[in-house]
């Protein structure tokens, strides 16, 4: 009788538990526009999950109300307060940001501008501003903490996109331009570091009721229009990003790199 091949081997797969995955205990995460909007919310998740935490912002008695809730809750947090669109306010988070609580482990690259002019009303300051907050920044944050992360064998980079990073949607001009950016410079910086156990992920809001958003609230029928074109037929809040944050952040997503993520009540396949 001929032999019967000999199956392979599987090869073990590690488990944790189900909790384990989701905890940031023993993690410090820097949030910029942590002071408002998907920022504070993402800011007050990472936080309850474990982390500890640096808030950067630019509006100093905000930054503070929210460094304030989170003293509160018993979450350990710092704030930084920094113009991201200022290169030496930059350098001063990278000196500043491991002064507290040690390391970053999770960078969330949130804080945006959104100058939505016309394209051909757009001046040389609009487009400077805007990608020197929404692209600049991110990009010098990651090249500062993402080699780090890298070097110690674990860490996270969020970037915060929009449908503009997609789509042209409502006057994108220079403000699409950076969203757009943001998903290539995550892929980039998913490439270089993921091999050493840093993964970064876009995460892409649909239209969200924020601060950020409110001329585009002021509009008649605008808000009621948006939340239409999704499929569950509402616009979103802060709090629909905070679980998808928490996963990405987390050994949870431990083998999901470069990608980038629609939260959106399915606003973007609609």
């Amino acid at each position: 009788m001929p032999t019967m091949p000999t199956m392979p081997t599987m090869p073990t797969v590690p488990t944790m538990p189900t909790g384990d995955l989701f905890t940031l205990t023993g993690r410090t995460a820097l949030v910029t526009g942590a002071s408002s909007g998907i920022g504070h919310a993402i800011a007050h998740a990472l936080g309850n999950a474990g982390a500890s935490l640096i808030l950067i912002a630019r509006r100093p008695q905000p930054l503070t109300d929210t460094l304030n809730q989170l003293h509160d809750q018993g979450i350990p947090a710092a704030a930084i307060t920094a113009d991201l669109a200022d290169p030496h306010d930059i350098t001063h988070i990278t000196r500043q940001a491991a002064t507290h609580f040690g390391d970053i482990d999770i960078l969330v690259n949130n804080a945006a501008n959104n100058i939505r002019h016309p394209m051909a009303d757009l001046t040389p300051d609009d487009y400077q501003q805007t990608i020197a907050v929404n692209l600049t920044a991110p990009y010098l944050l990651g090249q500062h903490f993402g080699p780090r992360m890298a070097h110690r064998g674990w860490g996270r980079i969020i970037n915060i996109g929009s449908q503009q990073s997609i789509r042209a949607f409502g006057d994108s001009g220079a403000y699409g331009i950076s969203k757009a950016a943001i998903t290539g410079l995550t892929r980039s910086q998913a490439e270089a570091w993921s091999p050493h156990g840093v993964n970064a992920n876009t995460i892409i809001p649909g239209f969200v009721l924020t601060p950020l958003t409110e001329p585009a609230q002021a509009i008649p029928g605008r808000v009621e229009a948006l939340a239409a074109r999704t499929m569950i037929g509402r616009n979103a809040t802060p709090a629909d990003f905070t679980g998808t944050a928490i996963f990405l952040a987390s050994d949870a997503s431990a083998y999901i790199t470069g990608q980038t993520i629609c939260v959106d009540g399915g606003f973007s396949v609609h």
